[in-house]
């Protein structure tokens, strides 16, 4: 049998009160994509940052073919040609793409000044195997999210690799850029690098790795062979139980209607627009990046202008200029950037909580701390948030619970309608089961849900009708009975009825 190019043996890491490694091993195959695999909070990122040198093991050892190694940081690891393309993008936003790349390693002339054209000239060639649609000189802050992640990318091709670590490379990127990322993947797996694949992603696990590794609260579960194993083994390794996994079949009574939108548009975003959402319900969004869910959004929530159409709140038309005017009718929005948009990640989870609501809070000059760890302790309790206390800094949580801050944020201002963008983004299948099952919960209570998301299941999961859209438009709403994924995918493509069930 092959020798792995790297392995990880019976790693320890222990922090204050908390052992997050425990005896933990992994080994990876030259020209294998190997699945790591967990809820948050299980270790993954622990592991890696051990094997990147930021953490030094307490135990257990790390070998590149059959030598051991010590890391002390991440140049020491690259040396070694460890590549490591993170979620949480590093990239200096001033500089250029081409800058961004070979940051500490620009290529020089003479009496060490930098060679720009042959910078310019390594990166475009790096760039064209991506196939994306900015060149070397395009400065990193001018470019999307996603087109920043793929310079993330880029960097790994520009190094003698011998593994490279992707973490949830997908999060941000579109579908066409997907099977770009996956030829890249294949073509590195062809020249005999190890890959090593973090993600949350069934479909693309069993897409394209060749092994699945899987860890829970720190310690080793197993090594299956990706070809042996389906969804529903794997899940119960990570989270030790089954999970419903079946559409939304619950029935209950509806209340009046609390939001109703009639002829909305918004420039070239979104046009023509109608629905409504009951009290009890959970209206879900579904459709192609760029089909104007989230631009709807957050035009309910005084984000952007609508340039046509109304907007009605227990049947009585409002206007919406800004959040603090939606906030104060009743609508709350969790955006779907939770870290960009949605936390304050140095402040503590009690801060977090009670953030839209300082000035009602305060006694005096000061704000009441009493009244603040009551409404954090009332929905850690309600959404159950795994943290050791309010004084946690929520940077530290793990997505879900971040998510169920977040969440917890706006429950506590008592909104008519609670709109959810993207809800489990990044979250690890136990944790998004949880989430599925508070937004039912909160629907059941009498709330009013609008879920915006690009997963069929989820929103097939949670929904009680599904709107349909395709650039720009509506295309047509289903209710749960009816609805098939063959039917939702015509409409989504543009290929289905423009009406409305």
């Amino acid at each position: 049998m092959t020798d792995p190019i790297l392995r990880l043996e019976g790693i320890v890491k222990t922090f204050p009160g908390v052992r997050a490694l425990d005896n933990v091993s992994l080994s990876v195959l030259p020209g294998e994509v190997h699945a790591l695999m967990g809820e948050n909070g299980a270790g993954k990122s622990t592991l890696m940052k051990v094997l990147g040198g930021l953490h030094q093991p307490d135990g257990g050892g790390i070998y590149m073919g059959r030598d051991r190694i010590v890391m002390s940081g991440p140049l020491e690891a690259k040396a070694n040609g460890i590549v490591f393309i993170h979620q949480e993008l590093s990239l200096a936003e001033e500089l250029s793409v081409a800058e961004n790349i070979y940051l500490g390693e620009l290529p020089r002339k003479s009496f060490g000044r930098v060679d720009w054209s042959r910078l310019a000239e390594q990166t475009n060639a790096i760039l064209k195997k991506l196939n994306v649609g900015f060149d070397a000189r395009t400065l990193v802050g001018d470019l999307s999210i996603a087109n920043q992640q793929m310079v993330e990318i880029a960097r790994a091709l520009t190094v003698d690799a011998k593994a490279v670590i992707f973490d949830e490379p997908t999060a941000s990127l579109t579908d066409a850029e997907k099977v770009v990322l996956f030829d890249v993947i294949a073509d590195l797996k062809a020249d005999g690098v190890g890959i090593i694949y973090i993600s949350h992603r069934m479909e693309e696990i069993f897409k394209i790795t060749d092994r699945i590794t899987v860890l829970r609260d720190g310690e080793y579960q197993g090594t299956v062979e990706t070809a042996n194993a389906d969804e529903e083994s794997v899940t119960q390794m990570m989270i030790g139980r089954k999970l419903d996994l079946s559409r939304n079949a619950s029935h209950h009574e509806l209340g009046d209607v609390a939001i109703e939108v009639r002829g909305l548009s918004c420039g070239g975003l979104y046009q023509e627009i109608d629905f409504e959402i009951y009290r009890g319900e959970v209206v879900g969004f579904y459709g192609l990046v760029g089909a104007g869910r989230t631009e709807i959004a957050e035009t309910l929530f005084g984000l952007r202008d609508p340039s046509a159409g109304k907007i009605l709140l227990d049947g009585q038309e409002v206007r919406i200029h800004s959040p603090a005017d939606a906030i104060a009718r009743g609508i709350s929005l969790v955006p779907e950037d939770r870290k960009g948009q949605g936390l304050v990640l140095g402040m503590n989870c009690r801060d977090n909580m009670t953030l839209p609501q300082v000035d009602d809070l305060k006694a005096g000059p000061f704000v009441a701390e009493g009244a603040e760890i009551a409404i954090f302790d009332l929905y850690r309790d309600r959404l159950d948030i795994r943290t050791p206390g309010w004084k946690q800094k929520v940077g530290n949580l793990s997505g879900g619970n971040q998510q169920k801050i977040v969440i917890g944020k706006w429950l506590s201002m008592h909104p008519n309608v609670l709109i959810v963008d993207e809800p489990t983004r990044g979250i690890d299948v136990g944790s998004k089961s949880e989430i599925h099952n508070l937004l039912r919960g909160l629907a059941a209570q009498g709330y009013a849900v609008m879920v915006i998301s690009s997963e069929m299941p989820e929103v097939l999961h949670v929904s009680d009708r599904i709107v349909a859209m395709y650039s720009g438009r509506i295309m047509r709403t289903f209710t749960s009975d009816e609805v098939t994924e063959d039917s939702l995918i015509q409409a989504i493509s543009g290929l289905g009825d423009h009406r409305a069930a």
